[in-house]
């Protein structure tokens, strides 16, 4: 499987331009004969493009989105968008095009509501966290962004079967705070999660910059073993890599993590918590 990122500059808020940009991207991916193309987070509107989120918004049958599909062809392309639900209902989404449609999409769960960013003012909270199968070997988990930050939900993904992880994102240096880094906590999080699950993980980023955030790029395919073998550095590119599933055999035999992770046990101390309304047991023992 040949699989690329591409990371770039959006222009905020205007879907058209942005549909030019990706259509030379998507003929770039065709040109490196990729089997997966990935785009940053909200790709297609920029990182606030929500500040005029009734502007901006597209639903998955939009005509502009069905243009990109069709011009992906037999290539799968994830893109983002601000997805127009239903009942008026605003998610930050990414979809994965192929063959002139929808295959899957993913919204957002873990809405980013800290330092600069403010997801909650515009956006509704996902409620799924599912898994595509690409083919018979490849089954892609797809996050967007903070959602990697709620490590529960990367273990769902994993345990619902993916076999590979892509997660668009928009991270400015600025985002969090001056005593956070982005750059190497998103470097430390990619490599951590491709070696414990045994699973190939690609993380794309935009470049440039937009009012107070300045985006670093630094887009990044990890192979299962945790070990970067393609990484992008802050200006616009494409950076792509093969990947081979015997080493998903490889790495899941000698660290079986998905084996291992007792998800009966996993459910019962949910349910328990749950319950007791997110107060733990041992709590109520020593009162």
């Amino acid at each position: 499987m040949k699989i690329g990122a591409a990371q770039f500059a959006s222009v905020c808020g205007d879907i058209d331009a942005n549909i030019e940009i990706h259509l030379e991207w998507i003929a770039r991916g065709h040109g490196a004969k990729l089997d997966l193309l990935v785009m940053p987070e909200l790709s297609l509107t920029g990182h606030y493009g929500a500040e005029n989120l009734l502007q901006t918004a597209m639903t998955c049958l939009d005509p502009r989105l069905m243009r990109l599909a069709e011009a992906a062809g037999n290539m799968t392309v994830v893109v983002g968008l601000i997805e127009e639900g239903v009942a008026a209902q605003f998610y930050n989404t990414a979809v994965m095009l192929r063959d002139g449609k929808v295959v899957h999409l993913h919204r957002k769960v873990n809405l980013a509501n800290y330092g600069r960013l403010e997801e909650g003012k515009h956006f509704a909270t996902g409620r799924f966290v599912e898994t595509f199968p690409f083919d018979k070997d490849w089954c892609t988990g797809l996050l967007i962004c903070a959602d990697l930050w709620n490590p529960a939900l990367t273990h769902l993904a994993f345990l619902h079967g993916a076999t590979l992880m892509i997660t668009p994102v928009s991270s400015g240096i600025e985002a969090v705070g001056p005593a956070f880094n982005n750059p190497s906590g998103w470097a430390l999080a990619m490599r951590f999660y491709s070696m414990i699950y045994g699973a190939p993980g690609i993380m794309v980023n935009r470049t440039g910059v937009e009012k107070d955030l300045t985006f670093w790029g630094g887009s990044r395919i990890i192979d299962p073993f945790g070990v970067e073998i393609a990484v992008a550095g802050s200006g616009e590119e494409m950076i792509t890599a093969e990947l081979d599933f015997d080493q998903v055999r490889r790495a899941r035999y000698q660290l079986p993590t998905v084996r291992d992770s007792n998800i009966a046990l996993v459910h019962l101390e949910t349910s328990r918590l749950i319950n007791k309304l997110g107060v733990p047991e041992f709590i109520h023992e020593h009162r």
